[in-house]
């Protein structure tokens, strides 16, 4: 028998190769002189969607990579690419995609019983309750609960169970650390040359459109880098630098330790330029439950020291005055700030209304998604602010109180799991994550963090790999792969 000859080596020998390729080039050519720039734009997206659709289904793993990444550079495209198409649905169809995948491989290739765990049947009961919610006798629009649920339960539901299945090795919690680590000092780096060179002209535009309004504060720019909002941009750099400079603390080699302090470094100045004052909370239960968690005195009262230092050094003085990003942060200590009278004003109007509503208004009552589809709602009139109020205003007191004890149920054992590792470096990067969960969730107080991108994604990942800790901490590590393709592998 002769030898099969590669499909690749056919295609490459075949007469007909060249007068095709001048073919397709030739017709987008004509269509993109007649359509305009799309052409091309799709030309160049088109390949890369289905080489991604075919790593996906031979490799689901790779779906939840090709998610990481999307999340982060989800802003660029937005800004840069007038697309008319809610790119937040790129989402959507990539966690989709990466399910069917997983559910189409072959038996016994994936071990489904790694879902069978507390977080991710909590998330689907979570899941069915926003599900439930489509029958709220408030009468909110069906559409604002499309499009408002996929943020609090639909992506939540998605990437936990996920991320179980998918990413289950000490490799991979490593290969989530250095791809968010990656992202996040980038888009520092990003956010500084915004800073001190200037913006694009895409960035210039989007200010013009009406990004000024919550961007441009006492003549100062809030940083926003390629995230979608300076917010976002902020929390997201507090969340990963706070992780950041608690691996640096970690048992591993020092080049590791100094780029872990260096990239931490970064993230903390570009949560400073960003002028996002929520995002200072991140760091202060993230901190905190670090410190509790470490089981070492010494760290917890250095760090107790430090921390009530720079709450003296914010509220009560003067120091770093001229400096417009000190200045912001230091009124999220301030009592009397307008913004936050505003926000407690809204939440006594909010308390009154709701007295009478114990499920709430509905799912994509309050809010953008509010403001769009729910007009002629009263709670479509008020800011949210919180991510806290918004449950409260969809959900009513009764969900708030099953979605609060069930985040606190969440980090409770993620300390329990955490507390009990052995492996050093193991515990190291859970504590991280964890702590940066602890963070998010007491900064959603304030401001929509747990609900936004990257943040989110995040979080659900981190949770993941969290409760498969035990599992993690048994497990002989693995012979290290830079591949995944060849062989097919989840």
């Amino acid at each position: 028998m002769k030898p099969s000859v590669p499909f690749s080596r056919l295609l490459l020998d075949s007469p007909w190769l060249l007068p095709t390729g001048l073919a397709i080039a030739l017709t987008g050519g004509w269509l993109a002189s007649k359509l305009g720039p799309m052409v091309p734009g799709l030309l160049l997206v088109g390949p890369t969607l289905v080489i991604l659709l075919i790593l996906i289904f031979r490799a689901p793993r790779a779906g939840l990579l090709a998610y990481i990444c999307y999340c982060f550079i989800m802003g660029i495209i937005g800004r840069n690419l007038d697309t008319g198409i809610q790119l937040g649905l790129g989402m959507d169809a990539i966690l989709l995609l990466t399910w069917i995948a997983a559910v189409f491989q072959q038996q016994g290739r994936l071990d489904w019983s790694r879902t069978n765990n507390d977080f991710c049947w909590l998330v689907l009961g979570w899941f069915l309750l926003t599900v439930l919610e489509i029958a709220n006798p408030a009468g909110a629009s069906i559409m604002g609960w499309l499009y408002e649920m996929r943020s609090t339960a639909l992506y939540f539901v998605m990437a936990v169970p996920l991320g179980c299945l998918l990413f289950y090795r000490r490799r991979d919690l490593r290969l989530f650390l250095v791809l968010i680590i990656a992202f996040s000092a980038f888009g520092a780096v990003y956010g500084i040359k915004q800073k001190f060179i200037g913006l694009s002209t895409e960035e210039q535009n989007w200010l013009d459109a009406g990004g000024a309004a919550t961007h441009l504060i006492w003549g100062k720019l809030r940083i926003f880098s390629y995230y979608s909002e300076a917010a976002q941009f902020g929390a997201s750099q507090a969340h990963v630098g706070l992780i950041c400079l608690i691996l640096a603390l970690g048992p591993f080699v020092l080049w590791k330790r100094v780029a872990f302090g260096v990239a931490g470094l970064l993230c903390l100045y570009g949560m400073l330029i960003s002028g996002t004052r929520g995002a200072l909370f991140v760091l202060v239960g993230g901190v905190f439950l670090y410190l509790v968690l470490s089981k070492k005195i010494k760290p917890l009262t250095i760090g107790l020291v430090l921390a009530i230092g720079a709450i003296i050094f914010l509220k009560y003085t003067n120091i770093g005055s001229g400096n417009a990003d000190i200045v912001r942060f230091r009124t999220a200590l301030d009592p009397n700030d307008p913004s936050l009278q505003l926000r407690l004003m809204n939440q006594a109007k909010l308390s009154r209304y709701l007295a009478n509503y114990p499920l709430g208004g509905g799912v994509g009552v309050i809010g953008i998604w509010g403001q769009k589809f729910n007009q002629d709602k009263y709670l479509s009139t008020i800011a949210p602010d919180s991510y806290y109020v918004k449950i409260w205003a969809e959900y009513g007191i009764v969900g708030f109180v099953l979605w609060f004890g069930m985040m606190l149920y969440i980090l409770g054992k993620c300390c329990a799991i955490v507390w009990n590792i052995r492996n050093p470096q193991l515990r190291q990067m859970l504590l991280a994550l964890t702590a940066g969960y602890a963070g998010i969730l007491l900064s959603s107080y304030g401001n929509e963090v747990l609900n936004q991108i990257p943040s989110s994604m995040i979080v659900y990942l981190s949770l993941a790999f969290i409760v498969q800790g035990p599992a993690l901490d048994d497990k002989e590590e693995e012979a290290p792969k830079l591949i995944i393709l060849g062989r097919p592998s989840a």
